[in-house]
């Protein structure tokens, strides 16, 4: 192959490790762009190039993707593999092999790489909906706030950050990581979200010296208030009930920038965020009122302009008792605005 095909076989293989490790969907992974590499191929050296960025990539040997979804993978990969002249490959026959001798399990792991080559490893529940809730999977907007932030790293430097509904922590765990804030602290309600998510915070070996890295928390460890600390920032995991949580608690966190992602699903949720929302304080002893970031899909567009709607009552109550206004911002191409001030939502449609 020559040196232009080489580099582009390169490109293809990265586009596929950044994809399978993060357990995308199987059809948005780069198999056309695999396609015109092997027009320049007369072996089945991209194929084997695949396996080691995937399969056998050090993150998915230990922290694997689903059963299901290597195995579906796998199947795909053989089968463009088999639509070729190129001599058979045992590696992916036996890889599939081993997958197909491997017990499905209740969970699996999702690794996203970060622009700094450092990677985050969540471990999250296969099924959408276990134990009573959806906040033990990774979502979209979850995601897509994730890599705003990255983009967008000066809004959290040295800065304190409150996320609401945290889920299993992929955009506070990407934050800590890669945007320097002073403190964040993460929260969430139900009781086997907070235990994932504190098992995870430790996952990424944040706040642990290296030689005491866990992946788990350890016995008789609460995760409400535990604090950890990562390159001097202050890490904190919080139980918080919107239905519960007063002005005065809410005061003491002293956020400067407020998170929330893909927790505009349900009518009586959006009602509840709005009932957290109009208790942030206006007045932080004079500091600037916090910044609030909404990340969301769209999936029922009722469901959305009845938050929306919510958000305009909420709008011209505070003009009535003289509070900051909110300021709705949303575009259907994914981009948030930055903010110019004050109090504002910035929200993203992401249809899927």
């Amino acid at each position: 192959m020559e040196e232009g095909g080489q580099a582009l076989e390169g490109k293809v293989a990265l586009g596929f490790q950044r994809g399978f490790l993060a357990g995308k969907r199987l059809a948005e992974l780069p198999w056309e762009s695999l396609e015109e590499v092997l027009k320049h191929s007369k072996d089945s050296s991209p194929f084997l190039t695949v396996l080691q960025k995937t399969v056998f990539h050090p993150l998915c040997l230990k922290y694997p993707p689903s059963v299901k979804y290597r195995r579906r993978f796998l199947s795909e990969l053989i089968k463009k593999h088999e639509s070729t002249t190129a001599e058979p490959l045992d590696q992916l026959y036996e890889a599939l092999g081993d997958v197909l001798n491997t017990e499905e399990t209740t969970h699996c792991y999702k690794n996203y790489l970060l622009p700094s080559g450092d990677a985050i490893t969540l471990r999250e529940n296969v099924a959408i909906v276990s134990q009573g809730t959806t906040g033990l999977v990774t979502w979209e907007a979850g995601l897509y706030l994730a890599e705003w932030a990255l983009e967008n790293s000066d809004i959290f430097r040295y800065r304190r950050i409150l996320e609401l509904g945290s889920g299993i922590g992929l955009t506070g765990i990407a934050i800590c990581k890669a945007c320097h804030p002073g403190e964040y602290i993460f929260s969430d309600h139900h009781e086997g979200v907070l235990q994932q998510l504190s098992e995870n915070i430790h996952l990424n070996g944040l706040g642990l010296e290296p030689e005491s890295r866990s992946h788990h928390v350890e016995e008789g460890q609460s995760h409400q208030d535990h604090l950890l600390r990562v390159d001097h920032i202050r890490i904190s995991v919080k139980e918080l009930d919107w239905n519960l949580v007063s002005k005065d608690e809410l005061a003491e966190l002293q956020a400067d920038v407020v998170l929330a992602a893909d927790v505009v699903y349900d009518p009586e949720l959006s009602q509840h965020l709005i009932g957290v929302l109009q208790k942030l304080p206006k007045d932080r002893r004079n500091k600037e009122t916090p910044e609030v970031y909404i990340a969301f899909s769209i999936r029922n567009p009722d469901t959305y302009h009845g938050f929306q709607m919510q958000l305009g009552t909420m709008e011209k109550e505070q003009r009535e008792r003289h509070f900051l206004l909110f300021e709705i911002k949303w575009r259907l191409d994914g981009k948030l605005y930055l903010p110019l001030g004050g109090i504002f939502f910035h929200m993203t449609s992401m249809l899927i």
